[in-house]
């Protein structure tokens, strides 16, 4: 069997649900779905801030993890409105335009707060 190593963010909700931020399977680092928190649990405005931030936590998750960015081979991006495309591109782009990871985008029926308009899962490697 794989050794695997969960990485937490300390997050209320982890033990609650059953989760983990991210887990490192063999040379590979999944990173569960992540919303734009602050640190102060505030939720920033707008759907290219709330991405923005949401690509920090995971930037933060992978380094726990002893990955990079430049490592993630792979994004999942779900909007509450596809209006917010452009917006949630344009973040994802800043950060991923010379990595290019293979991404999906799709549009849910909404995340799990009304205040929330994006949610990132990201896949990388070691």
């Amino acid at each position: 069997m794989t050794p695997r190593r969960n990485i937490s963010s300390g997050s209320k909700w982890e033990p609650l649900l059953g989760y983990s931020r991210a887990v490192v399977a063999g040379n590979t680092v999944y990173v569960s779905g992540t919303v734009g928190v602050a640190a102060d649990g505030s939720v920033p405005e707008g759907a290219y801030a709330q991405t923005k931030r949401a690509l920090e936590i995971i930037r933060d998750a992978l380094a726990q993890a002893g990955a990079e960015l430049s490592g993630v081979v792979r994004t999942r991006l779900f909007l509450a409105d596809m209006a917010d495309f452009d917006a949630v591109a344009k973040a994802h782009g800043e950060v991923f335009g010379a990595i290019r990871p293979a991404t999906t985008i799709v549009e849910v029926a909404k995340l799990v707060d009304a205040a929330f308009v994006v949610e990132v899962e990201a896949v990388a490697v070691l």
